[in-house]
């Protein structure tokens, strides 16, 4: 290896470890800070118990609140669908927008940044053209990379309460059927929810304080459905409302709509179980039956080639 590549294989390493120290550095909180919201925790109640995960929050939005108003849309997005996106994410506080455009606007240029600086440092050939499709490529792929993290956490979210729901709805049920009223049996399944799924309790226990609040039941629950993002929870909002309106038991149609619940939870479960046949089928023809033919034929190929070469060649 030349000396060069060696000096830039040096300079790449200790140029990534100052950067993590520094990053590391930044973020983490000192132990001064750490002691003082200890201690303001222990004498009041203001704080609360301290976490790791706060002082990282505080700090990612300082970062990237510069980058985010960059990329922030001007005015009347908050009642656009990426708001509802953002709910359904079960992302609420305020600085979610600027830290989901910040963190594009910064990928967007931070990716072709790096690019540029390692095909600085290890001299990579690329023509003209090459260079730029490639900063183009990498741009594109650091805007859309939040789009695809706040899909899969949206996905993610809607399919643990679509799972859980009917748990739920049963609960609710022996809870109304027990002689609890449908506001306290809310609150007393969101407690007892929180030990299977915290983004349903979470959900229902929104409900719950909205409830205290002051707001009417309708609204408190088609603010659920308009959170969770998921038809089941609208299906089960419009049934509790129905059967407010009309005076019909609640507990039966608690059973009924628990009972479809469950149906449509075990027909999905069968769907998934049917479609993985058809995708093993191509990771078994690409991968594992090249490697079993080699395994099975390749001895008997070779007996073949030691036998029949030398009878070919007339020895």
């Amino acid at each position: 290896m030349a000396t060069t590549q060696i000096l830039v294989l040096l300079l790449v390493f200790f140029a990534t470890v100052g950067v993590s120290l520094a990053v590391f550095g930044y973020f983490s909180p000192g132990p001064l800070q750490a002691r003082l919201k200890q201690a303001v925790g222990i004498a009041g109640d203001e704080v609360g118990p301290t976490t790791d995960e706060s002082p990282w929050r505080e700090r990612i939005v300082e970062v990237l609140a510069p980058a985010g108003k960059l990329a922030l849309p001007k005015g009347g997005w908050e009642n656009s669908p990426l708001r509802h996106r953002f709910m359904h994410g079960g992302f609420r506080a305020d600085s979610a927008p600027m830290v989901f455009f910040g963190s594009k606007t910064v990928l967007a240029f931070g990716l072709p940044f790096l690019f540029m600086l390692v095909k600085g440092l290890t001299s990579v050939p690329l023509n003209f053209n090459g260079t730029l499709m490639m900063l183009v490529s990498l741009a594109a792929v650091g805007y859309y990379l939040p789009n695809l993290y706040l899909r899969s956490r949206i996905a993610k979210r809607q399919l643990e309460i679509f799972e859980t729901f009917p748990d739920a709805i049963d609960l609710m049920t022996i809870s109304v059927e027990a002689g609890l009223g449908l506001d306290a049996a809310i609150a007393r399944v969101s407690e007892e929810m929180s030990i299977k799924s915290d983004v349903l309790a979470e959900e229902l226990k929104l409900v719950g304080l909205e409830l205290r609040a002051g707001a009417s039941r309708n609204q408190a629950l088609h603010n659920l459905a308009l959170r969770a993002g998921v038809d089941e929870v609208s299906l089960f909002v419009a049934m509790l409302v129905q059967s407010d309106r009309f005076g019909t038991s609640m507990a039966d149609s608690l059973r009924v709509h628990s009972d479809s619940l469950r149906t449509k939870r075990r027909l999905r479960a069968e769907e998934a179980a049917a479609k993985i046949p058809l995708k093993l089928l191509f990771p078994l023809i690409m991968c594992i039956f090249p490697s079993l033919m080699i395994v099975l034929m390749g001895p008997a190929v070779i007996s073949i080639y030691r036998v029949f070469i030398p009878i070919a060649n007339g020895s």
